[in-house]
């Protein structure tokens, strides 16, 4: 099973992450960091969603695990 990570002290609150998957990700109200709301993708094309948020993220904050 793939596994989304976020690493939140590298995370600068760009907020792609949830422009891109709005089902996976959110931000915290307080700093802007990226929230994961499903800790893994349900689905193919929630997987290529969450592969294209690890792409752009500008901080390389997230990452998938197998």
């Amino acid at each position: 099973m793939t596994a989304i990570v976020a690493d939140v002290g590298r995370c600068v609150g760009a907020g792609q992450c949830v422009l891109t998957d709005p089902d996976a990700f959110d931000q915290s109200e307080e700093d802007g960091t990226v929230i994961v709301l499903q800790d893994s993708p349900s689905d193919n094309e929630a997987l290529k969603r969450a592969q294209v948020a690890v792409d752009i993220c500008p901080s390389r904050a997230l990452s998938l695990t197998q």
